[in-house]
């Protein structure tokens, strides 16, 4: 034969009354079907599956944090290194401007001293150029007075010396030239 469930009313606070089967409440009802839920997941082993998706997360981290970590001290190092090339870089061009003052400055100091040679060479040349001006003017004076002396003397002589007074004068210029 068959059975009947009794169901029971009973009152709520609302008001309405709440449904019971076996005199449990649906709060049983649930409680009893997250057990079965529960049970089914471990007698399936689902707990193991979890467990082993969670260490692969895991493992993922950490090999992520370890990459990071790798990553941040590569960008240190690259960091280090451009700061230190920064720094030689500085350092050379410093090097170079001083190098350029120094050959600026040498070449100031040459341009100098060539410039002064120049014109001691040029007022070296002018000096002798006056000098040679100036003995050639002598030279010329000399000759100028030396023919005009010749010739003031040839016509004195010319104007005061008779026949007699030539060969006497010519007799001792000969006998001069004998005592030398």
């Amino acid at each position: 034969m068959a059975e009947f469930t009794t169901v029971q009313e009973v009152p709520s606070e609302t008001g309405h009354e709440e449904a019971t089967a076996f005199g449990l409440g649906p709060g049983f009802y649930i409680a009893l079907a997250m057990l079965v839920v529960i049970g089914l997941l471990m007698w399936g082993k689902a707990h193991k599956m979890v467990a082993s998706a969670l260490d692969k997360k895991i493992a993922a981290i950490s090999a992520q944090l370890a990459e990071a970590q790798d990553l941040r001290k590569q960008a240190e190092a690259l960091k280090a290194e451009y700061a230190a090339k920064g720094a030689a870089a500085e350092k050379e061009a410093a090097a170079m401007i001083e190098r350029a003052q120094h050959e600026a400055e040498a070449m100031l100091e040459k341009a100098r001293a060539d410039a002064e040679a120049l014109v001691e060479r040029r007022a070296r040349m002018a000096e002798d150029k006056i000098a040679a001006e100036e003995r050639a003017a002598i030279q010329q004076l000399r000759a100028a007075v030396a023919e005009a002396a010749t010739s003031a003397a040839a016509q004195i002589l010319s104007e005061q010396v008779t026949g007699q007074a030539d060969s006497a004068l010519i007799d001792k210029a000969i006998k001069g030239f004998d005592g030398r």
